[in-house]
């Protein structure tokens, strides 16, 4: 059954092949469809049950399933199909070409994160349906780079995948349970135009977003102050002032200034709660002067923070395989929407997130062997005897 399917480096070749780059700039973004069919035909030789799901126009998520797809306890392996933009000048190979050198295998998504799909498939195709007590099932979504419209849908349609998840983005194989949150935020202040010779003309929306600027720094002293975690070098939330933009000439009193600024939560913290209270500190500085009007609108949907329990099922197992503590990344992933679809879920993968994004990204070949055993383990242990106390 499984001659049909290439070696592990060749899925490695042929997913490097497909361009599936997913950007907020329509004139960089591609389809992911080359790269879930390719996916879809390697795993319905080993037997998978394979769904293909359009999330938008050229856009789809594929879920597969070896085993009782109608078992709600199985595990899932889970990542995304596509790559961020590139920088073709920078690269001193071609980024949709596997090019081993170094004891690498370079190419654009070498390790975030089309090879996870190749060695979790090199770990799969030695079971079949009949071994599995619990399904095993392998879900490849679209959009993670950009807009997360892949995993959203999941989420909108309450998807049943399975009980435990496992993300794997680039960790180099250490188990994480927990990540920041991401939000961006647009500050806008209006006022009203006049003659900078008399002030009473006007209403200075730069003197309004002065007062803004000391509240957000306030807000953001009072956030460090009550929220810590210590999983992180960086254990606070921070509140980052990215951008500034106002006024047209130095003799005309300004009317419009928009600062935009980038808040990274730690789990515990509510998105839509942290909203809410922004808007409203803001709008009280500036209660005094009618003249003056705040706006303020989040720039994306934001990405929640994510955790999950030290003493989660899913965190102990990979904690005792690998034989790493579980720890924190300073970067987001899928993991809160798999988490809120009930998923124990946990972010460990091949390859290192400092190549991620990077031009000659790459994954070192010793991190091969051990990720398809490890993940070999993973299906042991949850799908094919999952009942028995396992020690490793």
């Amino acid at each position: 059954m499984t001659s049909k399917l290439p070696d592990t480096r060749s899925m490695v070749r042929e997913l490097i092949a497909r361009p599936s780059v997913s950007c907020t700039d329509p004139h960089f973004d591609r389809s992911n469809l080359e790269v879930i069919h390719l996916l879809a035909g390697w795993l319905e030789t080993l037997g998978f049950k394979v769904e293909i799901e359009a999330v938008r126009e050229r856009k789809a998520n594929l879920i597969a399933t070896l085993g009782d797809a109608g078992n709600p306890d199985g595990l899932v392996l889970s990542g995304h199909t596509d790559t961020v933009p590139y920088d073709l000048d920078q690269w001193t190979v071609d980024p949709f070409k596997l090019t081993e050198r170094d004891e690498r295998w370079y190419g654009l998504g070498s390790a975030d994160m089309k090879s996870f799909f190749a060695l979790a498939i090199a770990a799969a195709r030695h079971y079949s349906a009949k071994d599995l007590q619990q399904p095993l099932v392998i879900l490849a979504t679209a959009d993670e780079e950009s807009s997360m419209c892949g995993v959203k849908a999941l989420v909108r349609e309450h998807k049943r995948l399975g009980r435990y998840a496992v993300i794997g983005e680039p960790t180099s194989l250490r188990p994480i349970r927990v990540h920041k949150g991401v939000m961006m935020e647009s500050i806008r202040v209006r006022g009203q135009a006049g003659h900078s010779s008399d002030p009473s003309l006007g209403a200075s929306a730069v003197e309004g977003m002065h007062a803004v600027l000391t509240e957000l720094l306030a807000f953001r002293a009072e956030l460090q102050a009550r929220y810590r975690n210590p999983l992180f070098e960086v254990d606070y939330p921070t509140l980052n002032l990215g951008s500034i933009h106002g006024g047209d000439n130095p003799n005309r009193i300004c009317a419009h200034c928009e600062t935009q600024i980038d808040i990274r939560p730690l789990p515990g913290m509510d998105l839509d709660e942290l909203h809410r209270t922004l808007v409203s500190r803001l709008q009280s500085v500036l209660a005094g002067e009618p003249r003056l009007s705040l706006e303020v609108q989040p720039l994306f949907d934001g990405l929640p923070p994510f955790e999950t329990s030290a003493d989660a099922e899913i965190v102990k197992i990979s904690e005792r395989l690998t034989g790493k503590p579980a720890t924190a990344a300073a970067f987001g992933t899928e993991a809160p929407f798999l988490s809120r679809l009930g998923l124990e879920t946990l972010v460990m993968g091949p390859g290192s997130i400092d190549q991620a994004h990077q031009p000659d990204e790459y994954l070192a070949l010793d991190q091969i062997r051990p990720t398809i055993d490890l993940i070999g383990k993973l299906i042991d242990r949850f799908c094919v005897t999952p009942h028995i106390n396992h020690h490793s």
